[in-house]
């Protein structure tokens, strides 16, 4: 950790949207957009039932973080300064993907795709591939892990030298967010998936593994960051107590919607039930 070079992009020009952040506008729109309209499509096929508000709300606020992250002023700051960063990565590889696995876009896809397609997609969720990313221990290790990797290497300045590798950070993040959040706390069913004991373990590993790349960041232990030392600490003590509450609402979260396991109690042979399917 050391210099104070910073890392210059994104020209301001005049008034008006920059072009660079019309796709990012775009996007959001586009994804708030589809999932307004299946929505629309559940309830008018059920007359105006069948799809949970909550969830349509929750879904919503992840949008609206995301929007908060990516766009002007924390999206412009992000470039230049690490603790609107650290702030940025809190926003879009935690918060954001608890709020959207939370409104369940995977269970709503599978509700207006027809028949035939949603079998195929729900086949290829129950793959082994798929069952395998979305274990808790591989999405802990491909979101929480990678942080060593980006902070304690080259990697960070190399990619923040230029504005797509800072993008390509802000996907992978959200991307692995959204892993782990649905990995521990995704409210529809998912095959494969440990118990919630299991789930409340690898949670808390996510806790003390945060928690220890805070502090090294904090202490200048091995960090490889080529801006300001007071900003590398103001980002550690952002990471560490943002990081805290975001964890705090991911175990919520998972207390919130666990379901206990019905076992149905039939003749000797007799398989178990079908998996439960929530609204």
């Amino acid at each position: 950790m050391g210099g104070t070079e910073r890392h210059q992009h994104h020209g301001g020009g005049g008034g008006g949207l920059p072009l660079e952040w019309v796709v990012p506008v775009v996007l959001l729109l586009v994804l708030g957009g589809v999932y307004g309209v299946a929505v629309w499509r559940v309830r008018r096929a059920r007359g105006g039932q069948g799809w949970s508000g909550g969830r349509a709300v929750f879904f919503g606020i992840g949008v609206g973080l995301l929007a908060v992250a990516v766009l002007p002023p924390v999206g412009t700051m992000a470039h230049e300064d690490f603790r609107a960063h650290m702030a940025q990565h809190m926003l879009i590889g935690m918060y954001a993907p608890l709020a959207l696995v939370l409104g369940a876009p995977g269970t709503l896809l599978l509700r207006v795709l027809p028949v035939r397609l949603g079998r195929q997609v729900s086949a290829v969720l129950r793959s082994r591939p798929v069952k395998l990313v979305a274990h808790p221990a591989v999405a802990l290790l491909l979101g929480t892990g990678s942080l060593g990797v980006l902070y304690f290497t080259p990697l960070y300045d190399a990619l923040s030298a230029r504005p797509a590798g800072h993008w390509l950070m802000s996907v992978h993040f959200l991307a692995s967010g959204c892993l782990f959040a649905h990995a521990i706390a995704g409210p529809g069913p998912a095959p494969g998936r440990p118990g919630v004991p299991a789930r409340l373990g690898y949670l808390g590993v996510a806790v003390a593994a945060h928690a220890l790349i805070a502090q090294a960041m904090y202490g200048g232990f091995l960090v490889h960051l080529h801006v300001p030392v007071a900003e590398v600490r103001a980002g550690a003590e952002i990471m560490y107590y943002a990081g805290d509450i975001a964890e705090l609402l991911l175990a919520g979260a998972l207390v919130a919607t666990w379901r206990p396991e019905r076992r149905r109690r039939g003749t000797p042979g007799s398989g178990p039930g079908p998996a439960p399917v929530t609204a």
